[in-house]
């Protein structure tokens, strides 16, 4: 390994902006090779998106990680870095550090007891690496350096330098009271690492800053969007929707391109749960969606076949005795409302096998059309960002820049509700600190 006795006081093997999960990954690897490393974060806190995760019990990874679980412009791109680091990797890790966990369905590990082991897990392993954590540190400028020139900041000629990365001190409200100067940091080093998250959870200090380098550096975007996040509704539908609120059941919500089995709730603003935040995914404004109510019972024969049989029953009769319950009575009332109400005292010998058909049809595919979604507000994820054709799938090298990296949320890959986010955080952060 190259000495550093030649280099300024503020140089660095690597230098990675962003704190979170996949930051924090690249950097205890990188650390463990012998790397001098830094890792840079805007906010007060390092982990924030972690500590707040899985209802504050992250859920870390998921037994069952395969490329299909992802989404992004290049499907293909995540292949190498999953098999590279799978997720039982991950899990060796957090029973080294003995963090009690459980899986729930679906193969997703939580914590037994909170988010919190996990980040100190993280930040434990930095520290044993020697990886030096600088927090309320914004990134003001990043300038790739000809290594064949000399420099201010560095007046030797050196090969490991390839950028300057200007910070500032962020004040706290007390220095900013007594106006405190601003401290600003020049650092230079060999490989800057872009691992800045996306837009989701603003609340969390999400910002644009890695979109922003990406472009700088030469690269393209594919289009941002708030994404596993709930959608909202207006108009007479959105009014059904908010006097359900609080009602959980379990669906099949699907658009024309996949489709979800799993709990749907209503809420305020419109439907969320799982089905519906794994659906967002896959959704443009504009589109219909469907919701199967009842995905385990055919309505349509069952109302056609009680019209034999129980001639003199209603229909709301009919789905209260048979459907185990499964829909609420608020849901089946607001259904009979929305569906039914001009038959709703009507016996079924009296209703044409056409309009049971109608409705039965309505049951099992409620079209609905969302306005909209809560936005980047509640978001877990953003879907889009750094175009991955112009990165290397094997290291997350950028094509155009030498020594530039880009791993996590700030890339165009992303991974379905469940863990998988993670295990592409840790995944792409490993194959990065690998060889950065």
């Amino acid at each position: 390994m190259t000495s550093n006795h030649t280099l300024p006081q503020h140089h660095f093997d690597v230098i990675i902006i962003g704190a979170g999960a996949s930051g924090l990954y690249c950097a205890l690897t990188a650390g463990r090779r012998g790397r001098r490393v830094l890792v840079v974060d805007h906010a007060n806190k390092a982990g924030k998106k972690i500590l707040m995760s899985g209802g504050g019990r992250c859920n870390f990874t998921n037994y069952f990680v395969e490329s299909e679980h992802f989404i992004g412009a290049n499907e293909h791109f995540c292949k190498s870095a999953l098999s590279r680091y799978p997720s039982w990797e991950f899990i060796s890790l957090v029973e080294q550090h003995k963090i009690a966990y459980h899986e729930r369905e679906h193969g997703q590990l939580f914590c037994d007891d909170s988010a919190q082991d996990i980040l100190t897990m993280l930040l434990d392993e930095c520290d044993a690496a020697g990886v030096q954590v600088r927090l309320n540190t914004q990134v003001e400028q990043v300038k790739a350096i000809d290594s064949s020139l000399q420099t201010s900041s560095n007046k030797v000629k050196n090969a490991n330098v390839r950028f300057e990365v200007l910070t500032n001190k962020k004040l706290s409200k007390k220095e900013l009271a007594e106006h405190a100067p601003s401290v600003q940091t020049s650092y230079s080093c060999e490989s800057l690492v872009v691992a800045t998250g996306g837009l989701s959870i603003p609340t969390m200090g999400a910002s644009g800053l890695g979109y922003e380098l990406a472009q700088q550096f030469g690269h393209q975007l594919i289009t941002t969007d708030a994404s596993l996040v709930p959608f909202t509704f207006t108009d007479k539908t959105g009014e059904l929707l908010r006097a359900l609120a609080g009602i959980s059941l379990p669906v099949v919500a699907s658009n024309t391109r996949t489709s979800f089995k799993l709990p749907l709730l209503f809420t305020h603003r419109g439907l969320s749960g799982p089905a519906i935040l794994q659906l967002s995914n896959y959704w443009q404004v504009g589109e219909p969606i469907a919701i199967n109510l009842l995905p385990d019972i055919d309505i349509s024969s069952l109302l056609i076949a009680h019209k034999k049989s129980h001639p003199k029953q209603l229909i709301r009769t009919v789905l209260a005795d048979n459907t185990d319950n499964a829909l609420p009575k608020k849901l089946l009332s607001a259904l009979q409302s929305s569906l039914w109400e001009d038959i709703k005292d009507t016996e079924l010998a009296n209703i044409k096998d056409e309009r049971l058909e109608a409705i039965g049809t309505a049951i099992n595919g409620w079209q609905l059309k969302p306005s909209g979604t809560e936005g980047y507000r509640t978001a877990e994820v953003t879907r889009g960002g750094v175009k991955t054709d112009e990165v290397s799938s094997k290291t997350m090298q950028s094509n155009y820049q030498q020594g530039l990296y880009f791993i996590g949320e700030v890339l165009d890959v992303t991974g379905w509700l469940g863990g998988y986010n993670f295990q592409w955080a840790w995944a792409s952060g490993f194959v990065c600190g690998e060889v950065a």
